[in-house]
């Protein structure tokens, strides 16, 4: 089992930034990233990385603008959102792979299986 704890989310004007945390605990991660689900059925694919290697990922709306680190000491993912626009509001999902099957192919992410609660992110224009 993996416990994904997020925070950071709020209200910002559009140009500002960001910080969004999540901490992982329980077993080690293969892999980890957000997602985002705006109003709406879908969920979007926005950053993950490869924790045993230096393989990142991003979506295309959000590369150049968007950061993703981690911290190893302290279980710790991070999401750096600067340049935000109105339509980066959403609900930003923090999410985890421990067992290697997740996977990048055509501009999205697949195979996290385990999900945080999310943490609301709300941009004015």
């Amino acid at each position: 089992q993996v416990q994904l704890e997020e925070s950071g989310g709020g209200l910002v004007q559009a140009g500002g930034s960001l910080r969004l945390s999540c901490a992982a605990s329980g077993r080690g991660v293969y892999a980890m990233g957000w997602f985002r689900r705006a109003p709406g059925p879908e969920r979007e694919f926005v950053a993950a990385f490869i924790w045993t290697g230096d393989y990142t990922y991003y979506s295309d709306s959000v590369k150049g603008r968007f950061t993703i680190s981690r911290d190893n000491a302290e279980n710790t993912v991070y999401l750096q959102m600067n340049s935000l626009k109105p339509e980066d509001t959403a609900v930003y999902y923090c999410a985890a792979d421990p067992d290697g099957g997740s996977y990048y192919a055509a501009g999205n992410y697949y195979g996290m299986n385990y999900w945080g609660k999310g943490t609301l992110v709300t941009v004015s224009s």
